[in-house]
């Protein structure tokens, strides 16, 4: 069992009660074997010469110690996947498949203590956490499924003497590399599809939550995946720029996959290009969250709350601009206002009663603030909360008289604001959520038929809630367009970005024979 005490002294604003509960007493009690600090490679796990801490981000308390892996660990663990690489993909489809759902069943059954690892390091409700490890486990549920239908192709041949089949064949060794707002979640939506489709893969956690990366690891290993199969190399942020380039340059690795900002994207996507690896990128978004006049209101704030306040505002497809028609505006800012006061509770994770956690890390809190700091200096009025409080915690926060030109209308803000924009036509409303370089999702709520299919088609995202706030699930697929990312995670499509198609054209074959004249004619 792991104790860690909640203390700290207050350095902005207070809420009556948020201070007493970050005073408590805390216990992280999970099995000892989850709760690994060593890296992951070729099946042991192994030490780094030097280590880092892990924070609690509600107190800025450490968790634990992991392993500071570098340039050296990250070449191991490639030279390990390679070499697992050449067995693995020879096991059958039904044999990775029956593997996979093994550690489906295994995240399932230790659901509570990869929950209470994610509240610790991510700070995440423990409600939330449970409902990751859920929809983590669910991908690799998904994909084990997926494995048996990676179908190739019998083409109709011009020549007599000839077959055309297309094959599928995993591209090799993936290097996955994934944030920490998921800690779970984005490891199994990737790797689930890279495993059943005969890949093997060295990941890289953000150096906030390595733990639930580790933890991870120690199932795959107990569900039976051979070692060098799945590897997980931890470090710093002072060793992430070393460690991401070679995970994107060592010539033996055949693909990157990689969610986070779009800047940091741009960099690996420079990397990888040096050896033209397959490359799929889940980046930055700036959502727009569109009420029309006809939307029924009420599912509307009921949307709003749950696409903006989910992880306090830090997901890649959470509402960042909220355009509200004239005709609803007002009763529509009012009902969410109300909504937010009711529904919004500041605490440490560990707190039943908690449904807002703090921020990562304390830049995280100072971009909010600067981007509510912006906004009030050009006009913006703040209708709900607008502090910044102890650590990194922020006030969920309401804005209204907000101009696209204000800096939280154009830059994502991964934080528990909604800044609100008065339009007046449906043509105003989509030039505004347009003017983007990015679009990973897009929200809006009608009960307007035509106007549904209208908005939908010509919103340039990818992936469109129609009066929905929540869209995620494994057998959609998920991605963006312009500067969003490159290719799709989950459903279908998400194993199809772990496979090449191998063309072989079989000559030789005796022609058919003359037509034979059927018997009876």
């Amino acid at each position: 069992m792991i104790s860690f005490c909640l203390l700290r002294s207050l350095r902005r604003q207070t809420l009556p009660g948020l201070s007493a509960m970050l005073h408590r007493q805390y216990s992280l009690n999970i099995s000892a074997d989850l709760l690994r600090t060593q890296g992951f490679i070729g099946g042991k796990w192994v030490s780094a010469p030097s280590s880092f801490p892990v924070l609690d981000p509600a107190t800025g308390k450490e968790i634990a110690s992991v392993t500071d892996c570098g340039p050296q660990e990250a070449r191991d663990a490639v030279n390990a996947a390679y070499t697992a690489f050449y067995s693995w993909k020879q096991q059958t489809a039904k044999e990775r498949s029956i593997l996979l759902r093994k550690w489906f069943d295994l995240l399932t059954q230790h659901k509570e203590d990869l929950a209470r690892l994610i509240t610790a390091e991510c700070g995440k409700p423990m409600k939330e956490s449970l409902g990751e490890i859920t929809y983590s486990a669910s991908f690799l549920e998904w994909f084990s499924e997926e494995a048996r239908r990676v179908y190739g192709d019998v083409v109709p041949t011009p020549a007599k003497d000839r077959k055309i089949l297309l094959l599928k064949q995993p591209v090799g060794v993936a290097s996955i590399i994934t944030p920490w707002n998921f800690p779970s979640a984005m490891i199994t939506r990737k790797v689930g599809a890279a495993l059943a489709a005969g890949c093997t893969v060295v990941v890289k956690p953000a150096e906030d939550t390595p733990l639930s990366a580790l933890a991870l690891a120690e199932l795959a290993a107990q569900a039976g995946i051979p070692g060098g199969v799945f590897n997980v190399v931890p470090c710093s942020r002072e060793h992430t720029p070393a460690v991401g380039e070679v995970l994107c340059t060592d010539p033996l690795v055949g693909k990157v996959s990689f969610t986070g900002s779009t800047a940091t994207g741009k960099i690996l996507l420079k990397h990888a290009a040096g050896t033209v690896k397959r490359v799929s990128m889940e980046l930055g978004g700036n959502a727009p969250f569109i009420v029309f006049d006809s939307a029924d209101i009420d599912m509307a704030v009921a949307g709003a709350m749950a696409s903006k306040f989910r992880n306090s505002g830090q997901t890649c497809v959470c509402s960042n601009r909220f355009l509200v028609q004239s005709g609803i505006h007002d009763q529509f800012v009012e009902k969410l206002g109300k909504a937010m006061d009711t529904e919004l509770h500041l605490g440490h994770g560990s707190e039943p009663t908690t449904t807002q956690g703090p921020l990562i890390n304390i830049r995280a809190a100072e971009k909010v603030e600067h981007q509510i700091a912006d906004a009030v200096a050009q006009g913006a009025t703040i209708l709900r909360g607008g502090k910044r409080l102890e650590g990194s915690f922020m006030e969920p926060t309401l804005l209204a008289n907000v101009t696209p030109d204000m800096l939280c209308t154009r830059e994502e803000t991964f934080g528990p604001l909604v800044p609100v924009i008065r339009f007046n036509t449906e043509e105003e409303a989509l030039m505004i959520a347009n003017a983007s370089h990015v679009g990973l999702a897009g929200y809006f709520f009608s009960r307007d038929i035509s106007q549904i299919w209208r908005v939908a088609e010509h919103l340039e995202v990818g992936m469109v809630g129609v009066n929905e706030g929540l869209l995620s699930t494994p057998e959609a697929s998920f991605g963006g367009v312009k500067q969003s990312g490159l290719g799709r995670e989950g459903s279908k499509y998400g194993i199809e970005e772990y496979l090449d198609v191998k063309y072989m054209c079989f000559g030789g074959l005796t022609p058919s024979a003359p037509p034979i004249t059927p018997p009876g004619v």
